[in-house]
């Protein structure tokens, strides 16, 4: 079946059902691998295939029934409006809206399409080891995850403030001032889809009675040419940056590496990934590529990150002479794994969630609900605003020359109640150099203990470092116990056997 456009992509409306691997467990059983290390049975001797054969044939069967049910189920797509209430503020990684005005509609319109969408993909090239030509219906966490790094890599590689040129106006929209009926339903500006069409970045609006339209858009004044070679340059930095992540073996953050790194912590193609196991994928794949050379990731343990760790990371020569600063010192994206309470969010960990996106430095927020992850960027009142994953697109080719972006970036916004948020999540900092990196410890722990409701902080920073655990054997709080930590000379550290099969996978 083929897919929406991207034109005209938006999320599934109303509350998704649950992945359809979890209702058919018995079609997730991988097949059986075999001593030369490839999954299934290979040829034998003679040329021929043993008698044990068929079940191979039954998971490739059940492997194409299930990608074919999940490219239908993620390949519609339901317009819907989403209401923004134009009286309260809206967060948006760290930048503030206030959508009562045309000007502040446009702003905010600009910044979120400007955020990278990385959503599921069929017809990809088979993942190595599995029959998978898709991430359809289990690859969501590492989706998200891949747009938590995306955020990073925008604010690391292009200048502060960069929007996307692909999408600047909002042709053909209304958009609505709806009057009180309630004291649950105030005034609000109700949010269709943005068609990515090329146009000017300033906008004229047409004003009425009962709702602000778009019209006309005045002609772009003409730029000197030291500026339309920034912009050429700029748009290049982020087409190289979208190829990254593109479908096929060779993109260093793509699904295909992802799965790759995944399998030394027993995870592989068809796994549902956790947030925490995510955030130690994104860092080897960062640690391993050559692409993006000074820039690393640190990934907190037991919800504490460790300063003189992080220094060691960005520039081991710090290590020699504290008091002397360092040209050296690499950018640094931080990704903090905790638990906001026990089955479900303690409701006391929702104002330190919105102190936490209304930084500057953080770039997001990967978790979701259950059984279907998000990436969360921003919020207005009582709910989350997210980039959601589970839309099925065609691959694109981004080795080819001006590849098409539209894919990539999303026009419709989403909004969830912090309520029905998973208590299981990886937060994401970035830090440009030492200045920042200092700057955010104080802006993100004045930000932890602003809450009047909580004694203690989700996270710390502290002195000193930690133990080096590895991806296979990170320590996490585990389920059940508070998701806060003990104050400096009262930690305790987890057991390092504690799985991450005691989170709630996402």
């Amino acid at each position: 079946m083929n897919s929406v456009s991207p034109s005209a992509a938006q999320y599934l409306g109303g509350a998704m059902q649950e992945e359809v691997l979890a209702s058919h467990p018995e079609t997730r059983r991988p097949p059986a691998q075999d001593p030369r290390g490839h999954f299934g049975h290979g040829a034998g001797p003679d040329g021929g295939r043993d008698g044990v054969a068929e079940p191979d044939e039954v998971d490739r069967l059940k492997a194409k029934l299930i990608s074919a049910w999940n490219n239908v189920k993620y390949g519609w797509s339901v317009k819907s409006k989403t209401s923004f209430n134009k009286t309260s503020p809206l967060t948006l990684l760290g930048q503030t809206y206030l959508l009562n005005h045309e000007d502040e509609v446009a702003r905010f319109s600009q910044a979120f399409v400007s955020l990278l969408w990385l959503t599921y993909r069929r017809e990809f090239p088979q993942l190595e080891g599995s029959t998978w030509t898709t991430d359809c219906g289990w690859g969501c966490m590492l989706r998200s995850g891949q747009m938590l790094l995306a955020q990073g890599l925008l604010r690391h590689l292009l200048p502060p403030g960069w929007t996307w040129m692909g999408v600047h106006q909002l042709t053909d929209v209304d958009i609505e001032v709806l009057k009180p009926c309630s004291p649950s339903r105030s005034s609000a500006v109700s949010f269709p889809s943005f068609p990515p069409s090329r146009v000017p970045p300033q906008s004229l609006w047409g004003r009425g009675s009962g709702a602000l339209t778009v019209t006309e858009a005045p002609r772009r004044p003409q730029r000197r040419s030291a500026e339309t070679s920034r912009d050429r340059q700029m748009d290049a930095t982020h087409r190289r940056l979208v190829s990254w992540f593109g479908d096929h073996p060779y993109a260093p953050f793509g699904v295909h590496q992802l799965v790759e790194l995944g399998k030394s912590s027993g995870k592989k193609a068809g796994d549902w990934y956790g947030p925490s196991i995510v955030a130690h994928i994104l860092r080897k794949a960062v640690a391993k590529t050559s692409e993006v050379p000074n820039l690393a990731v640190y990934v907190a343990q037991d919800c504490t990150v460790y300063k003189e760790d992080v220094m060691r990371l960005c520039d081991p020569s710090l290590l020699e002479d504290l008091s002397g600063q360092s040209s050296g010192w690499k950018s640094v994206i931080i990704l903090v794994p905790v638990r906001l309470g026990g089955e479900s969010l303690n409701p006391a960990y929702i104002e330190c969630v919105k102190n936490i996106l209304r930084l500057e430095c953080c770039i997001g927020i990967i978790g979701g609900k259950p059984k279907h992850s998000l990436f969360f960027v921003g919020f207005q009142d009582e709910q989350l605003l997210y980039l959601d994953p589970h839309y099925c697109q065609s691959v694109v080719d981004v080795t080819q020359d001006n590849f098409p972006l539209e894919s990539f970036h999303c026009q419709s916004p989403r909004k969830m109640s912090f309520s029905r948020m998973d208590p299981s999540c990886t937060i994401g900092f970035y830090a440009k150099n030492q200045k920042d990196f200092d700057s955010l410890c104080i802006a993100v722990s004045g930000a932890l203990s602003s809450s009047s409701e909580e004694k203690y902080p989700i996270f710390t920073f502290v002195d000193g470092q930690g133990h080096d655990y590895g991806l296979e054997g990170q320590s996490e709080v585990p389920h059940g116990l508070p998701a806060h930590i003990l104050p400096p000379g009262r930690l305790k550290r987890a057991s390092k056997k504690s799985s991450m099969d005691e989170f709630v996978f996402l």
